[in-house]
């Protein structure tokens, strides 16, 4: 009677080799926009699942679902800018479905990235 009170610990413990591994995320990019006043923002995105440090990463997934990870095909959203030049110079670096992304831009101002990139660069 001594190991009857093993039974269930080891039931457990093979039960737990039945556990899925986590999903690895099929998207991850590391953000930034640098200001030309020197502040630097940064942020990670994963997608399928979504995650990661962004702050409105349901909607910059879907804007980049939207166009398959491709930045340049990126439809901007209406928003009233100043017309105030101090431009932000913006990278997105990672992968998005197995696929190196490598993207580079210089936008007029922090609210023209915004409008431009349909909010994937509003860190």
């Amino acid at each position: 009677m001594v190991f009857s009170s093993f039974a269930p610990v080891a039931a457990a413990l093979i039960g737990f080799g039945g556990l899925a591994a986590p999903h690895v995320p099929e998207s991850v990019l590391q953000l930034t926009v640098h200001e030309t006043s020197g502040r630097v923002t940064s942020a990670s995105l994963t997608c399928d699942p979504t995650g990661g440090t962004h702050r409105h990463r349901d909607t910059a997934c879907a804007t980049l679902t939207a166009v398959d990870g491709d930045f340049a095909r990126i439809t901007p959203h209406r928003q009233k800018c100043t017309m105030i030049y101090s431009p932000v110079d913006v990278t997105a670096l990672g992968s998005w479905h197995g696929t190196r992304v490598t993207y580079r831009a210089t936008y007029p101002n922090k609210c023209a990235a915004d409008s431009q990139s349909n909010g994937v660069f509003a860190l």
